[in-house]
C-alpha cells in the first residue's frame, strides 16, 4: 500500500515538475516570441507603406534643415616619435 502511494506520489511530482518548469515556460515564450516577430511584421509593413506614399519631402516642398556646423572639430594628425 504504501509502495503504490509512493509511486503515485512520484508519478505526480514528476508530472508537475515537467508541467510547471517545461511546458508552461515553453508556452509562454513561444507566446512572446511569436508577439514579437508579429509586432515586427507590423512595423516593418507600416513602414513599407510610409515609404510608398508620396510626402511633402519627396515632393520637395518641405525646406529641408541645414546641418548645425558649431560643434565641428577638425582632425589634426599626431605624430608619435
Amino acid at each position: 500500500m504504501i509502495l503504490r502511494f509512493l509511486f503515485y506520489f512520484f508519478i505526480f511530482y514528476l508530472l508537475y515538475k515537467l508541467l510547471f518548469d517545461f511546458i508552461i515556460p515553453v508556452y509562454r515564450t513561444t507566446r512572446r516570441v511569436r508577439r514579437g516577430f508579429r509586432e515586427m511584421h507590423e512595423q516593418m509593413n507600416g513602414q513599407a507603406t510610409e515609404s510608398s506614399q508620396p510626402s511633402q519631402k519627396q515632393n520637395g516642398t518641405a525646406k529641408q534643415p541645414q546641418p548645425d556646423k558649431g560643434d565641428y572639430i577638425d582632425f589634426e594628425e599626431i605624430k608619435v616619435d
